[in-house]
């Protein structure tokens, strides 16, 4: 265990900070005039310009030409600042994000931050998202926001990711594309799109994806199955509508969390080498949703969304049958139909008072959840398979947020930016299986908390800008982490308490001549932050630390160096500890302040250079740098630091309505034995799940224009 002690805030950072923008302006004064792109951005509502936004937000464009194999959004968002993202070469568990530390807790799926899709969010009610899907096919952009200002959107808003897919535009066309490579991975995709000049005909994007691989690790093999669509109609009165569906299955093994022995020994092999659990998920997902937005003038807008979804998961677990003779044990397979739905209205006016933009707002979501849990033997023994009930429940929650935003430049060269939502979320589950020593497990709580954020920007010369903020986060929850009060019981913990935090952030921003700049320090205290408590048999049960604290530094920096030659870099430091003792149990020792909270590296790094001319010969090189990440709250062990290589070359040739683009990639050049991510706090210390070796893929799209 590694104790020391905490600075309160990072002035060391803030003296960096001010060192860099004293030096900057100095330069930018003596730049000629340069016509630089304008790079627009959505995150925060009221501001359209991301040199002038008071937020740290990246944002992250769809490249022209395919460069990997489009399966996850990892592809595209390695090297964002202050974004952890590890692919866990497990399909049954999603990728692993986390922002500043915010969501480095989950062993599935995606917490503490929130996902958006063409507006549509990707996250439920109680915090819980999946990233599985993002149709990287038909994406346009991803924007990333940290901070502060995440706090706009609510609940577990640790921090956000807001990806948006193209609009059919100009002809019709349609592209065929295949991608194959190493565990014998292959994908195949279609494409068709067209956009639209008459108010009564929408734009269209259709596309539809199959993933099959064999997987790195033995009995990790997975299917998946993506289909996405897109209408838009722009309609006379100026009023804009896009509808979109989307439908995701997967069908995975799970080869499940290694010891340091079994890894050092074979990271390919699955957990129990005689694989008798045969631990898997079967997921499918179907989502639609309408955005509309309506000028009313020249000064006011309204923006409307509503949607819907079914999301149906069937798991199976590798929990011994002895564990689950408790008559109070949930057994070993999860089975769950979920509907969900919501909506989000508001209002834009500007210039009601001189130089500001109000926003108003109320968002609405709810979630219905059927519940089961069954036994995973049979009579005779076999596991793997569904046997006796075990659970039986109807979950509900719920959350109706108001809001409300205001930007005012109250001199030509400064302005001030402030948010206020309410934010409160309704749990209820109805027990339905009771039996002799299984109680009625019904209950209810609500959460709620007013969620202030306030920024203050200046515009010191037209290519560089600062700023300073402040917000309180909160996060409840998941009912999927209140489903076992402990791992041999079943029922909803109740106990769990929300976690607040209390952010301040200092920018800098700068587009000339030398790229485009970045700089963000930081400094988060949470209390009552939602932490493992224990995992066993595929099952987690989390409890709340009294206090923890984040601080840290973020660096992007980005430039066209040399006709179609690229640089994009990255480094992040973050600082995350337990600040205060958390008392132990009966099952678990003291954890001392000063700890290091488990699942966050302390140090990231990124460069990639990009050779991405219109057409012709494409090439790209990039290294991505990871620190150790500790296992567990007492820091017992951890997965060690590594660096990794990737490489691609490829082809794009255009010739009239014809384009095909092709393309080979190798990850991991250089062989590297290392840990994609940590299980944290697993109780039978299978903390690591390995990722893949050196590895290969090629790949070619056709696309014709009719």
């Amino acid at each position: 265990m590694k104790v020391h002690n905490r600075n309160p805030f990072p002035f060391n950072y803030a003296f960096l900070t001010t060192v860099i923008l004293q030096s900057m302006a100095l330069h930018a004064q003596d730049i000629a005039e340069y016509q630089l792109p304008v790079i627009k951005v959505q995150a925060v509502r009221t501001e359209s310009k991301l040199l002038q936004a008071p937020a740290s937000i990246q944002k992250v464009q769809a490249p022209e030409s395919q460069l990997n194999t489009h399966v996850n959004v990892s592809e595209l968002l390695q090297g964002v600042a202050g974004l952890q993202i590890n692919n866990r070469e497990n399909y049954a568990q999603d990728l692993q994000i986390s922002m500043r530390g915010f969501g480095a807790r989950s062993t599935f799926g995606v917490r503490g931050i929130r996902l958006y899709v063409d507006g549509i969010p990707a996250t439920m009610p109680d915090g819980q998202g999946q990233s599985s899907n993002i149709d990287l096919d038909s994406l346009d952009n991803i924007e990333v926001l940290t901070g502060p200002f995440s706090a706009i959107y609510g609940n577990s808003s640790g921090g956000t990711i807001l990806t948006e897919t193209k609009e059919g535009q100009g002809k019709d066309s349609i592209q065929v594309g295949i991608n194959a490579g190493s565990h014998h991975k292959q994908q195949a995709n279609i494409q068709l799109q067209g956009g639209s000049e008459q108010v009564n005909q929408p734009a269209y994007v259709i596309s539809s994806s199959y993933f099959d691989t064999d997987g790195f690790r033995d009995h990790s093999a997975a299917r998946k199955v993506l289909n996405n669509a897109k209408l838009t109609w722009n309609l006379e009165d100026g009023s804009k509508i896009n509808w979109l569906i989307n439908r995701t299955k997967i069908e995975a093994d799970d080869p499940q969390g290694l010891n340091r022995a079994q890894w050092q020994a074979n990271p390919k092999q699955v957990n129990d080498a005689k694989n008798i659990y045969d631990v898997r998920k079967e997921i499918e997902q179907t989502q639609t949703g309408l955005t509309w937005n309506k000028p009313l003038n020249d000064q006011q807008e309204l923006y409307g969304m509503v949607y819907f979804g079914n999301r149906q998961v069937v798991q199976y677990q590798s929990t011994p049958s002895s564990a689950q003779i408790n008559p109070r044990h949930a057994g070993g397979v999860i089975d769950f139909d979920r509907d969900y739905y919501g909506a989000d209205f508001r209002w834009t006016g500007k210039e009601f008072l001189p130089n500001t933009t109000f926003i108003a707002g109320l968002a609405f979501d709810q979630m219905r959840e059927d519940r089961q849990g069954y036994e995973n033997f049979d009579a005779t023994g076999r596991y793997g398979v569904k046997g006796d009930l075990r659970r039986d429940e109807n979950n509900t929650l719920w959350n109706l947020d108001p809001y409300v935003q205001a930007s005012w430049q109250f001199l030509p060269t400064w302005h001030l930016d402030a948010g206020l939502r309410y934010s409160n979320v309704h749990y209820e589950s109805d027990d339905h299986y009771i039996t002799t020593g299984n109680g009625d497990d019904s209950g209810s709580t609500d959460y709620q908390k007013l969620l202030p954020t306030v920024a203050l920007g200046w515009d010191i010369l037209p290519e560089l800008y600062t700023y300073a903020s402040y917000g309180k986060g909160f996060e409840t929850p998941t009912f999927t982490e209140m489903a076992y009060p402990t791992v041999g019981t079943s029922g909803i913990n109740f106990n769990l308490k929300p976690a607040t935090s209390d952010t301040a952030e200092l920018g800098l921003k700068s587009q000339n001549t030398l790229g485009l700049f970045t700089f963000a320090v930081f400094h988060t205290e949470t209390k009552n932050d939602i932490v493992p408590d224990d995992a066993n048999g595929g099952r987690s049960t989390f409890r709340n630390a009294e206090k923890t604290l984040r601080e840290g530094l973020e660096l992007s920096w980005q430039k066209q160096l040399w006709q179609a030659l690229n640089v994009r870099t990255s480094y992040s430091y973050l600082d995350a500890t337990f600040d205060a003792d958390i008392p132990a149990t009966t099952t678990k020792p003291l954890i001392k302040k000063g700890t290091y909270i488990p699942g966050i590296a302390k140090n990231q790094a990124f460069v990639g250079l990009a050779w991405q001319p219109e057409q012709g010969f494409q090439a790209g090189l990039e290294a991505r740098y990871m620190d150790k990440i500790y296992v567990d709250d007492i820091n017992s062990d951890t997965a060690p630091s590594y660096t990794v290589v990737a490489a691609n070359v490829g082809y794009l040739w255009v010739n009239q309505d014809w384009k095909v683009n092709t393309y080979a990639r190798v990850d991991n050049l250089f062989d590297r034995n290392y840990v994609g991510s940590v299980i944290v706090n697993d109780s039978n210390s299978r903390f690591f799940e390995p990722a893949d070796g050196r590895n290969f893929s090629v790949g070619m799209s056709v696309n014709k224009t009719f």
